[in-house]
């Protein structure tokens, strides 16, 4: 038997860096690196897991939709050891919230052929985690969400999810979609030789057309949801220094109860 993975990623911007939004209200992706989401990487590592724990063929695949260096987050995870990668790319799709982007991911994902659908629990820049719901949705198909534990087993998938009180376990027949969280294990580094194999991996474009998507469906003009305003994070002011002269914890005392800490 085989085993078809597809795993959705996100090349975000990077959080350290100095992120402005452009003068359309998106994220000015120009004006600062970007890399493969965190988050993500722990879907490609459970991905990676299933595979190494299973007797079948399993084939992964990894899927994103973004600009031209999107290829980057790609490559990262195919180092990581993917077998190859879609990357989804047109100029209609700027500006498209997290509603149009489940679409194109579905559309792609039903064109790409799937068993499992893994994803991260949100991403880094966005945060929304609803895309792997939207997804199942689309797709018609079961969702086990926000899993610290998976595992695949005769056409079954397997999960354990923690809340703050207590842990399920959850399962579901395939296909299915599934979104995993940072407890799900630490992903692993790319070797010197999976950076060197991903060069060779095959990375396929596609665009709106390959996907029957209309450009109205996508992009600023087709998301349900808008930024009406943004504004620029205050500079960060200088703290309050309390000398401790015999009233230090007074004084701080005083502090936090005016800034209602306490």
């Amino acid at each position: 038997m085989s085993l078809r993975i597809v795993v959705t990623v996100k090349y975000v911007p990077d959080a350290t860096g100095d992120r402005h939004f452009a003068d359309d209200l998106t994220v000015d992706r120009d004006d600062v690196d970007g890399l493969l989401s965190e988050l993500d990487e722990y879907a490609v590592e459970q991905a990676l897991q299933i595979s190494e724990n299973s007797d079948d063929d399993v084939e992964i695949t990894v899927l994103t939709v973004g600009p031209e260096d999107a290829k980057d987050a790609l490559r990262k995870a195919l180092s990581m050891g993917a077998d190859k990668a879609i990357h989804v790319e047109d100029d209609d799709l700027h500006g498209t919230d997290a509603i149009g982007t489940s679409l194109v991911l579905a559309k792609a994902i039903e064109k790409a052929g799937y068993d499992l659908v893994i994803s991260g629990m949100a991403s880094t820049d966005g945060t929304a985690g609803v895309v792997p719901a939207l997804l199942a949705e689309r797709l018609g198909v079961p969702q086990v969400t926000l899993l610290s534990e998976v595992s695949v087993e005769d056409g079954t998938v397997k999960g354990r999810r923690d809340g703050d009180a207590a842990s399920e376990q959850l399962e579901a027949s395939l296909p299915a979609v599934v979104s995993v969280t940072d407890q799900s294990g630490e992903a692993r580094y790319p070797s010197f030789k999976g950076i060197m194999a991903a060069k060779k991996k095959p990375v396929e474009s596609w665009d709106l057309s390959d996907l029957d998507i209309e450009a109205e469906e996508v992009g600023l003009e087709g998301s349900w949801t808008a930024v009406d305003t943004a504004s620029e994070r205050p500079a960060r002011t200088a703290g309050t220094i309390v000398k401790d002269e015999g009233e230090g914890g007074k004084q701080l005392a005083e502090y936090l109860a005016s800034q209602k800490f306490i």
